[in-house]
Protein backbone atom coordinates (compact mmCIF):
# COMPACT_ATOMS: atom_id res chain seq x y z
CA UNK A 1 0.00 0.00 0.00
CA UNK A 2 2.81 2.61 0.72
CA UNK A 3 4.32 2.29 -2.93
CA UNK A 4 0.83 2.85 -4.27
CA UNK A 5 0.78 6.17 -1.97
CA UNK A 6 4.23 7.03 -2.60
CA UNK A 7 2.84 6.90 -6.84
CA UNK A 8 -0.70 8.43 -5.82
CA UNK A 9 1.26 11.44 -4.02
CA UNK A 10 3.99 12.03 -6.95
CA UNK A 11 1.09 11.82 -9.73
CA UNK A 12 -1.02 14.31 -7.51
CA UNK A 13 1.49 16.88 -6.99
CA UNK A 14 2.52 16.52 -11.33
CA UNK A 15 -1.09 17.21 -11.50
CA UNK A 16 -1.06 20.78 -8.92
CA UNK A 17 1.96 21.71 -10.87
CA UNK A 18 0.38 21.52 -13.94
CA UNK A 19 -2.65 22.91 -12.51
CA UNK A 20 -1.31 25.93 -10.80
CA UNK A 21 0.26 26.91 -14.50
CA UNK A 22 -3.15 26.07 -16.14
CA UNK A 23 -5.01 28.83 -14.16
CA UNK A 24 -2.46 31.30 -14.06
CA UNK A 25 -2.13 30.92 -17.85
CA UNK A 26 -6.18 31.69 -18.32
CA UNK A 27 -5.51 34.99 -16.29
CA UNK A 28 -2.35 36.23 -17.68
CA UNK A 29 -3.86 35.61 -20.97
CA UNK A 30 -6.90 37.69 -20.30
CA UNK A 31 -5.76 40.35 -18.27
CA UNK A 32 -2.75 40.94 -20.48
CA UNK A 33 -4.44 41.00 -23.28
CA UNK A 34 -7.53 42.80 -22.34
CA UNK A 35 -4.98 45.79 -21.41
CA UNK A 36 -3.33 45.95 -24.72
CA UNK A 37 -6.88 46.99 -26.01
CA UNK A 38 -8.34 43.50 -27.23
CA UNK A 39 -12.29 43.65 -27.19
CA UNK A 40 -13.67 41.20 -25.19
CA UNK A 41 -14.47 38.63 -28.53
CA UNK A 42 -10.83 39.13 -29.61
CA UNK A 43 -10.03 37.78 -26.22
CA UNK A 44 -12.56 34.70 -26.55
CA UNK A 45 -11.09 33.52 -29.59
CA UNK A 46 -7.76 33.54 -27.56
CA UNK A 47 -9.21 30.32 -26.02
CA UNK A 48 -11.26 29.24 -28.96
CA UNK A 49 -9.05 26.40 -29.65
CA UNK A 50 -7.62 25.49 -26.25
CA UNK A 51 -11.69 24.48 -25.66
CA UNK A 52 -11.04 22.73 -28.94
CA UNK A 53 -8.39 20.49 -28.33
CA UNK A 54 -10.12 19.38 -25.32
CA UNK A 55 -12.31 17.81 -27.62
CA UNK A 56 -9.94 15.63 -29.75
CA UNK A 57 -8.06 14.93 -26.27
CA UNK A 58 -10.26 13.51 -24.44
CA UNK A 59 -11.70 11.40 -27.53
CA UNK A 60 -7.84 10.14 -28.09
CA UNK A 61 -6.38 10.61 -24.86
CA UNK A 62 -7.65 6.94 -23.29
CA UNK A 63 -6.75 4.76 -26.13
CA UNK A 64 -3.41 6.87 -26.68
CA UNK A 65 -2.57 6.11 -22.89
CA UNK A 66 -4.02 1.85 -23.26
CA UNK A 67 -1.00 1.64 -26.20
CA UNK A 68 1.51 3.63 -24.75
CA UNK A 69 1.06 3.46 -20.78
CA UNK A 70 -0.55 6.74 -18.23
CA UNK A 71 3.40 7.46 -17.63
CA UNK A 72 3.89 8.27 -21.48
CA UNK A 73 0.65 10.23 -21.81
CA UNK A 74 1.35 11.95 -18.12
CA UNK A 75 5.09 13.00 -19.50
CA UNK A 76 4.06 14.46 -22.67
CA UNK A 77 0.74 16.47 -21.26
CA UNK A 78 3.54 18.36 -18.74
CA UNK A 79 6.55 18.57 -21.71
CA UNK A 80 3.71 20.20 -23.97
CA UNK A 81 2.76 22.81 -21.45
CA UNK A 82 6.51 23.71 -20.73
CA UNK A 83 7.05 24.11 -24.42
CA UNK A 84 4.18 26.37 -24.46
CA UNK A 85 4.37 28.72 -21.42
CA UNK A 86 8.19 28.98 -23.50
CA UNK A 87 6.69 30.16 -26.48
CA UNK A 88 4.43 32.49 -25.43
CA UNK A 89 6.99 34.36 -24.02
CA UNK A 90 7.86 35.58 -27.40
CA UNK A 91 5.15 37.14 -28.00
CA UNK A 92 5.31 41.31 -28.43
CA UNK A 93 3.02 44.29 -28.31
CA UNK A 94 4.22 45.14 -31.48
CA UNK A 95 2.69 42.65 -33.58
CA UNK A 96 -0.44 42.92 -35.47
CA UNK A 97 -3.39 42.20 -33.60
CA UNK A 98 -3.89 39.52 -36.50
CA UNK A 99 -1.08 37.61 -35.71
CA UNK A 100 -0.78 37.76 -32.10
CA UNK A 101 -4.21 36.17 -31.49
CA UNK A 102 -3.41 33.62 -33.98
CA UNK A 103 0.05 32.88 -32.54
CA UNK A 104 -1.44 32.56 -28.94
CA UNK A 105 -4.01 30.56 -30.47
CA UNK A 106 -2.15 27.74 -31.71
CA UNK A 107 -0.15 27.62 -28.25
CA UNK A 108 -3.54 27.74 -26.26
CA UNK A 109 -4.47 24.78 -28.46
CA UNK A 110 -0.83 23.18 -27.41
CA UNK A 111 -2.10 23.95 -23.70
CA UNK A 112 -5.12 22.72 -23.89
CA UNK A 113 -3.77 18.92 -25.32
CA UNK A 114 -1.53 19.17 -22.02
CA UNK A 115 -4.36 19.83 -19.47
CA UNK A 116 -6.60 17.40 -20.80
CA UNK A 117 -3.25 14.48 -21.57
CA UNK A 118 -2.46 15.01 -17.92
CA UNK A 119 -5.76 15.13 -16.70
CA UNK A 120 -6.73 11.87 -18.53
CA UNK A 121 -3.52 10.53 -17.19
CA UNK A 122 -3.77 11.59 -13.44
CA UNK A 123 -7.00 10.62 -12.73
CA UNK A 124 -6.90 7.21 -14.66
CA UNK A 125 -3.72 6.34 -12.69
CA UNK A 126 -5.84 6.42 -9.46
CA UNK A 127 -7.64 3.40 -10.89
CA UNK A 128 -4.42 1.57 -11.62
CA UNK A 129 -2.72 2.48 -8.38
CA UNK A 130 -5.22 1.71 -5.87
CA UNK A 131 -5.14 -2.05 -4.39
CA UNK A 132 -8.49 -3.85 -5.83
CA UNK A 133 -8.66 -4.84 -1.95
CA UNK A 134 -8.72 -1.62 -1.00
CA UNK A 135 -12.24 -1.00 -0.58
CA UNK A 136 -13.04 2.55 -0.30
CA UNK A 137 -10.12 4.14 -1.29
CA UNK A 138 -10.72 4.58 -5.27
CA UNK A 139 -13.73 7.19 -4.12
CA UNK A 140 -11.59 8.94 -1.46
CA UNK A 141 -8.45 9.09 -3.73
CA UNK A 142 -10.43 10.75 -6.45
CA UNK A 143 -11.83 12.74 -4.50
CA UNK A 144 -9.07 14.21 -2.78
CA UNK A 145 -7.56 14.95 -6.01
CA UNK A 146 -10.34 16.47 -7.96
CA UNK A 147 -11.31 18.98 -4.88
CA UNK A 148 -7.58 19.67 -4.51
CA UNK A 149 -7.06 20.55 -7.96
CA UNK A 150 -9.79 22.86 -8.19
CA UNK A 151 -8.76 24.71 -5.22
CA UNK A 152 -5.12 24.99 -6.97
CA UNK A 153 -6.34 26.30 -9.92
CA UNK A 154 -7.99 28.85 -8.36
CA UNK A 155 -4.51 29.43 -6.77
CA UNK A 156 -3.33 29.37 -9.81
CA UNK A 157 -5.79 33.11 -10.89
CA UNK A 158 -4.39 34.38 -7.93
CA UNK A 159 -1.07 33.75 -9.00
CA UNK A 160 -1.17 34.69 -12.83
CA UNK A 161 -2.51 38.00 -11.99
CA UNK A 162 0.22 38.51 -9.31
CA UNK A 163 3.00 37.46 -12.03
CA UNK A 164 1.56 39.72 -14.34
CA UNK A 165 2.04 42.61 -12.03
CA UNK A 166 5.34 41.78 -10.76
CA UNK A 167 7.08 40.20 -13.69
CA UNK A 168 5.44 41.26 -16.70
CA UNK A 169 3.63 38.46 -18.96
CA UNK A 170 6.97 37.13 -20.65
CA UNK A 171 8.54 37.02 -17.40
CA UNK A 172 5.56 35.39 -16.04
CA UNK A 173 5.39 32.51 -18.40
CA UNK A 174 9.27 31.86 -18.34
CA UNK A 175 9.24 31.04 -14.44
CA UNK A 176 6.12 28.93 -14.89
CA UNK A 177 7.67 27.24 -17.51
CA UNK A 178 11.08 26.85 -15.52
CA UNK A 179 8.67 25.78 -12.13
CA UNK A 180 7.07 23.06 -14.00
CA UNK A 181 10.13 21.77 -15.88
CA UNK A 182 11.63 21.08 -12.47
CA UNK A 183 8.77 19.42 -11.14
CA UNK A 184 8.72 16.97 -14.70
CA UNK A 185 12.32 16.35 -13.46
CA UNK A 186 11.67 15.34 -10.01
CA UNK A 187 8.46 13.18 -10.81
CA UNK A 188 10.31 11.57 -13.77
CA UNK A 189 13.40 10.22 -11.37
CA UNK A 190 11.07 9.13 -8.66
CA UNK A 191 8.37 7.50 -10.82
CA UNK A 192 10.61 5.33 -12.48
CA UNK A 193 8.31 2.49 -14.28
CA UNK A 194 5.33 2.79 -12.59
CA UNK A 195 2.39 2.91 -15.07
CA UNK A 196 4.91 2.15 -17.81
CA UNK A 197 2.80 -0.02 -19.40
CA UNK A 198 -0.45 -0.77 -21.20
CA UNK A 199 -3.55 0.09 -19.23
CA UNK A 200 -4.79 -3.74 -20.39
CA UNK A 201 -3.58 -6.21 -22.79
CA UNK A 202 -7.02 -5.92 -24.82
CA UNK A 203 -6.56 -3.27 -27.55
CA UNK A 204 -9.91 -1.06 -28.20
CA UNK A 205 -10.70 -0.27 -31.06
CA UNK A 206 -10.70 3.11 -31.94
CA UNK A 207 -14.79 3.46 -32.58
CA UNK A 208 -15.31 2.35 -28.81
CA UNK A 209 -14.72 5.77 -27.25
CA UNK A 210 -18.27 6.79 -28.34
CA UNK A 211 -20.91 6.20 -26.07
CA UNK A 212 -24.28 3.65 -27.42
CA UNK A 213 -25.26 4.35 -23.07
CA UNK A 214 -28.29 5.81 -23.71
CA UNK A 215 -28.29 7.05 -20.02
CA UNK A 216 -24.66 8.43 -21.16
CA UNK A 217 -25.70 10.03 -23.72
CA UNK A 218 -28.80 11.88 -22.25
CA UNK A 219 -26.15 12.97 -19.24
CA UNK A 220 -23.23 14.12 -21.68
CA UNK A 221 -25.31 16.37 -23.23
CA UNK A 222 -26.99 17.75 -19.76
CA UNK A 223 -23.26 18.22 -18.54
CA UNK A 224 -22.43 20.14 -22.20
CA UNK A 225 -24.91 22.69 -21.79
CA UNK A 226 -24.13 23.16 -18.32
CA UNK A 227 -20.88 23.90 -18.56
CA UNK A 228 -21.45 25.89 -21.59
CA UNK A 229 -23.79 27.73 -18.80
CA UNK A 230 -21.32 28.48 -16.81
CA UNK A 231 -18.43 29.59 -19.25
CA UNK A 232 -20.49 31.62 -20.76
CA UNK A 233 -20.48 34.40 -18.38
CA UNK A 234 -17.13 33.10 -16.78
CA UNK A 235 -14.57 32.92 -19.18
CA UNK A 236 -14.31 36.05 -20.37
CA UNK A 237 -17.72 38.59 -19.15
CA UNK A 238 -16.80 38.27 -15.60
CA UNK A 239 -13.16 39.11 -15.60
CA UNK A 240 -13.55 41.97 -18.53
CA UNK A 241 -16.45 43.44 -16.14
CA UNK A 242 -14.41 43.37 -12.91
CA UNK A 243 -11.43 45.33 -14.73
CA UNK A 244 -13.49 47.65 -17.11
CA UNK A 245 -16.98 48.38 -15.26
CA UNK A 246 -15.82 48.55 -11.77
CA UNK A 247 -12.09 49.34 -12.36
CA UNK A 248 -10.52 46.30 -10.67
CA UNK A 249 -6.56 45.77 -11.05
CA UNK A 250 -5.49 42.83 -12.17
CA UNK A 251 -4.41 41.46 -8.78
CA UNK A 252 -8.17 42.47 -7.12
CA UNK A 253 -9.27 40.45 -10.50
CA UNK A 254 -6.98 37.34 -10.22
CA UNK A 255 -7.28 37.72 -6.11
CA UNK A 256 -11.78 37.40 -6.32
CA UNK A 257 -11.68 34.58 -9.36
CA UNK A 258 -9.24 32.67 -7.15
CA UNK A 259 -11.32 32.76 -4.05
CA UNK A 260 -14.33 31.44 -6.05
CA UNK A 261 -12.51 28.58 -7.78
CA UNK A 262 -11.15 27.67 -4.29
CA UNK A 263 -14.71 27.98 -2.86
CA UNK A 264 -16.11 26.02 -5.74
CA UNK A 265 -13.61 23.42 -5.16
CA UNK A 266 -14.51 22.84 -1.25
CA UNK A 267 -18.21 22.57 -1.49
CA UNK A 268 -17.57 20.01 -5.15
CA UNK A 269 -15.41 17.78 -2.54
CA UNK A 270 -18.00 17.60 0.21
CA UNK A 271 -20.67 17.59 -2.06
CA UNK A 272 -21.71 13.86 -2.07
CA UNK A 273 -22.01 14.14 1.40
CA UNK A 274 -24.38 16.39 1.14
CA UNK A 275 -26.54 14.17 -1.21
CA UNK A 276 -26.05 11.45 0.48
CA UNK A 277 -28.26 13.18 3.13
CA UNK A 278 -31.35 12.58 1.21
CA UNK A 279 -33.19 9.19 1.49
CA UNK A 280 -32.59 7.88 -1.99
CA UNK A 281 -29.13 7.63 -4.18
CA UNK A 282 -29.29 10.99 -6.60
CA UNK A 283 -30.97 10.38 -9.37
CA UNK A 284 -31.92 12.23 -12.60
CA UNK A 285 -35.31 14.24 -10.63
CA UNK A 286 -32.20 15.20 -8.45
CA UNK A 287 -30.51 16.94 -11.46
CA UNK A 288 -33.40 18.41 -12.40
CA UNK A 289 -33.65 19.97 -9.35
CA UNK A 290 -30.38 21.00 -8.76
CA UNK A 291 -30.13 22.66 -12.36
CA UNK A 292 -33.82 24.58 -11.54
CA UNK A 293 -31.48 25.98 -8.70
CA UNK A 294 -29.05 27.08 -10.72
CA UNK A 295 -31.66 28.60 -13.44
CA UNK A 296 -33.13 30.81 -10.42
CA UNK A 297 -29.77 32.10 -9.31
CA UNK A 298 -29.09 33.49 -12.38
CA UNK A 299 -31.99 35.18 -12.71
CA UNK A 300 -31.73 36.79 -9.66
CA UNK A 301 -28.81 38.04 -10.47
CA UNK A 302 -29.52 39.53 -13.98
CA UNK A 303 -32.53 40.91 -12.81
CA UNK A 304 -30.52 42.44 -10.07
CA UNK A 305 -28.13 43.82 -12.25
CA UNK A 306 -30.80 44.86 -14.85
CA UNK A 307 -33.03 46.70 -12.51
CA UNK A 308 -29.54 48.57 -11.25
CA UNK A 309 -30.39 47.07 -7.48
CA UNK A 310 -26.24 47.35 -6.18
CA UNK A 311 -24.54 45.62 -9.42
CA UNK A 312 -21.58 45.17 -7.19
CA UNK A 313 -23.03 43.39 -4.50
CA UNK A 314 -25.24 41.54 -7.06
CA UNK A 315 -22.52 40.20 -9.57
CA UNK A 316 -19.89 39.28 -6.13
CA UNK A 317 -22.39 37.78 -3.78
CA UNK A 318 -24.97 36.66 -6.22
CA UNK A 319 -21.70 34.69 -7.76
CA UNK A 320 -20.88 33.26 -4.93
CA UNK A 321 -24.51 31.51 -4.62
CA UNK A 322 -23.84 30.51 -7.90
CA UNK A 323 -20.91 28.80 -7.42
CA UNK A 324 -22.33 26.45 -4.27
CA UNK A 325 -25.04 25.26 -6.70
CA UNK A 326 -23.36 24.67 -9.85
CA UNK A 327 -20.56 22.87 -7.33
CA UNK A 328 -23.33 20.67 -6.19
CA UNK A 329 -24.72 20.28 -10.02
CA UNK A 330 -20.76 19.50 -11.14
CA UNK A 331 -20.54 16.75 -8.07
CA UNK A 332 -23.99 15.15 -8.85
CA UNK A 333 -23.01 15.03 -12.49
CA UNK A 334 -19.57 13.35 -11.41
CA UNK A 335 -21.46 10.63 -9.07
CA UNK A 336 -23.85 9.86 -12.01
CA UNK A 337 -21.46 9.24 -14.84
CA UNK A 338 -19.94 6.73 -12.48
CA UNK A 339 -23.16 5.30 -11.93
CA UNK A 340 -24.06 4.36 -15.21
CA UNK A 341 -20.51 3.63 -16.98
CA UNK A 342 -20.45 -0.03 -17.76
CA UNK A 343 -17.40 -2.22 -16.01
CA UNK A 344 -15.65 -2.60 -18.78
CA UNK A 345 -16.05 0.70 -20.42
CA UNK A 346 -15.33 2.74 -17.91
CA UNK A 347 -12.32 4.86 -19.28
CA UNK A 348 -14.23 5.10 -22.73
CA UNK A 349 -17.35 6.07 -21.13
CA UNK A 350 -16.19 8.94 -19.00
CA UNK A 351 -13.69 10.10 -21.93
CA UNK A 352 -16.94 10.32 -24.12
CA UNK A 353 -18.69 12.52 -21.12
CA UNK A 354 -15.39 14.69 -20.62
CA UNK A 355 -15.54 15.17 -24.37
CA UNK A 356 -19.14 16.69 -24.11
CA UNK A 357 -17.91 19.01 -21.13
CA UNK A 358 -15.22 19.97 -23.19
CA UNK A 359 -17.49 21.14 -26.55
CA UNK A 360 -19.93 22.80 -23.74
CA UNK A 361 -16.48 24.86 -22.19
CA UNK A 362 -15.61 25.45 -25.82
CA UNK A 363 -19.18 27.09 -27.11
CA UNK A 364 -19.35 29.02 -23.29
CA UNK A 365 -16.06 30.95 -24.21
CA UNK A 366 -16.92 32.17 -27.92
CA UNK A 367 -20.72 33.07 -26.63
CA UNK A 368 -18.92 34.88 -23.62
CA UNK A 369 -17.07 36.82 -25.78
CA UNK A 370 -20.27 37.78 -28.28
CA UNK A 371 -22.51 37.66 -25.31
CA UNK A 372 -20.75 40.13 -23.54
CA UNK A 373 -20.01 42.71 -26.59
CA UNK A 374 -23.80 42.98 -27.35
CA UNK A 375 -25.14 42.91 -24.32
CA UNK A 376 -22.51 43.24 -21.69
CA UNK A 377 -22.68 40.85 -18.58
CA UNK A 378 -26.33 40.89 -18.87
CA UNK A 379 -26.03 39.26 -22.03
CA UNK A 380 -24.02 36.78 -20.74
CA UNK A 381 -26.04 35.86 -18.10
CA UNK A 382 -29.23 35.58 -20.08
CA UNK A 383 -27.56 33.54 -22.37
CA UNK A 384 -26.66 31.10 -19.80
CA UNK A 385 -30.35 31.22 -18.56
CA UNK A 386 -31.30 29.48 -21.90
CA UNK A 387 -28.27 26.73 -21.91
CA UNK A 388 -28.81 25.84 -18.23
CA UNK A 389 -32.90 25.88 -19.38
CA UNK A 390 -31.73 23.39 -22.34
CA UNK A 391 -29.90 21.24 -19.78
CA UNK A 392 -32.90 20.54 -17.33
CA UNK A 393 -35.21 19.84 -20.15
CA UNK A 394 -32.40 17.06 -21.66
CA UNK A 395 -32.24 15.83 -17.81
CA UNK A 396 -35.49 15.77 -17.85
CA UNK A 397 -35.26 12.18 -19.75
CA UNK A 398 -32.63 10.80 -17.44
CA UNK A 399 -33.58 7.61 -15.00
CA UNK A 400 -35.54 8.80 -11.75
CA UNK A 401 -33.06 6.09 -9.98
CA UNK A 402 -29.51 5.18 -11.05
CA UNK A 403 -29.37 1.84 -12.01
CA UNK A 404 -25.69 1.36 -10.88
CA UNK A 405 -23.35 2.79 -8.07
CA UNK A 406 -20.08 3.85 -8.57
CA UNK A 407 -17.21 1.50 -7.52
CA UNK A 408 -15.11 2.24 -4.05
Amino acid sequence: MSAAIRNYALVTSAYWGFTLTDGALRMLVLLHFHALGYSAFEIALLFVLYEFAGIITNLVGGWLAQARGLRFTLYCGLSLQIASLAALSLTSPDWLPAVSVAYVMGLQAASGVAKDLTKMSSKSAIKVLVPAEAKGALFRWVALLTGSKNALKGVGFFMGGALLSWLGFSGAVLAMAAGLAITLIAVAISLGDAMSGPGSAAQPKFRDVFSSDRKINILSAARLFLFGARDIWFVVGLPVFLAAELGWSHIEVGTYMAAWVIGYGFVQAIAPKMLRAQSHEPDGRTAQFWVIALIAVTIAIAAAIQQDVAPELAVLGGLLVFGVVFAINSSLHSYLILAYAQGDKVAMNVGFYYMSNAIGRLTGTILSGVAYFYGGLVGCLLTSIVFLTISWIVSTALPTRSTATPQG
